[in-house]
């Protein structure tokens, strides 16, 4: 197994300039016309990067005549399914092959959980990310850590594959960019990334919709679960630092899953004087999951 990694191939922030082609791209787009079945795969705990990405790609493949599914080891995120009213999202099934598995928005093979050992039966494995931690584990690498998101990297891969970028896919994809920027927040979001967002809306991306249901509607669960982190953070060195515990009972409590924790952290980041935040999550008995967050470029 030869594995290839490129940069991003970048070209400038500037919109009007036309994007270059990375090398990367094209053994890509040669590796997925050459595969019939399709595994779309990312990270365990899914969040709104990784949601959009897999189905948009999921579905621009369907489109194309592909064989696909679209596997994670947890459920959709309640506010992300009106994004996949056909169930693409599903569970891993062990014990079938793919031509091709194609990993998006996973920073390392083991990222995708379970999904991992029901994949092993492929001819080829791409990884398309942008985080920098990306451990390149795929036969193809598309890493780009200057992209604030992998929606950005499969929009750019379906122009390129000049496929038609349906409303679905746009949906998908604002709602990718969107979410992994903080709503266009972020010191990682580029002129490049207004850009984008702009023609998927301009493709279709219903906006409003997605606001809604992203930003605007939450389960009463995930307001409990907001309550207990109001009354139990705690600020330390100055407070600078803040923090705070969700143990097993606090979910039971709440009547809350796991996926009502994203975003909790940056309710605790925004505080004046605060320049890194924490989540202490536990997972299991003896298993602590440890979030961290800063809006300090020195840190």
């Amino acid at each position: 197994m030869v594995k290839i990694g490129y940069g991003s191939g970048l070209s400038s922030d500037c919109p009007t300039q036309m994007q270059k082609r990375p090398k990367i791209v094209d053994r890509i787009l040669e590796g997925i016309r050459a595969s019939h079945t399709f595994c779309i795969v990312g990270h365990i705990r899914p969040d709104g990067d990784c949601v959009g990405s897999q189905l948009g790609l999921a579905l621009a493949l369907k489109a194309e005549g592909k064989k696909v599914q679209c596997w994670n080891e947890d459920s959709i995120p309640q506010k992300y399914s009106f994004l996949d009213p056909d169930n693409l999202f599903q569970r891993p099934k062990p014990g079938q092959q793919f031509d091709c598995v194609i990993a998006a928005d996973a920073a390392s093979f083991e990222r995708l959980g379970s999904v991992g050992p029901c994949v092993t039966e492929r001819k080829l494995l791409i990884n398309i990310d942008h985080h920098t931690s990306n451990t390149r584990y795929g036969d193809l690498n598309w890493v780009s850590a200057r992209e604030p998101s992998t929606g950005e990297l499969i929009l750019r891969l379906l122009k390129f594959a000049k496929w038609p970028i349906t409303r679905r896919i746009a949906d998908c994809l604002f709602t990718a960019v969107s979410t992994d920027t903080g709503s266009f927040q972020y010191p990682t979001t580029r002129p490049a990334t207004f850009h984008a967002s702009g023609e998927l809306v301009a493709r279709g991306a219903d906006l409003a919709k997605i606001c809604e249901e992203v930003y605007q509607s939450y389960p009463l669960s995930r307001v409990r679960l907001l309550k207990h982190v109001y009354s139990h953070f705690r600020l330390t060195h100055h407070n600078e630092i803040a923090y705070f515990w969700l143990r097993k009972s606090d979910f039971v409590r709440a009547g809350s899953e796991s996926d009502d924790t994203e975003g909790l952290i940056d309710h605790i980041r925004a505080i004046a004087p605060v320049v890194v935040a924490c989540v202490f999550e536990e997972i299991e008995p003896g298993l602590t999951r440890i979030s961290l967050r800063s809006k300090s470029d020195t840190i």
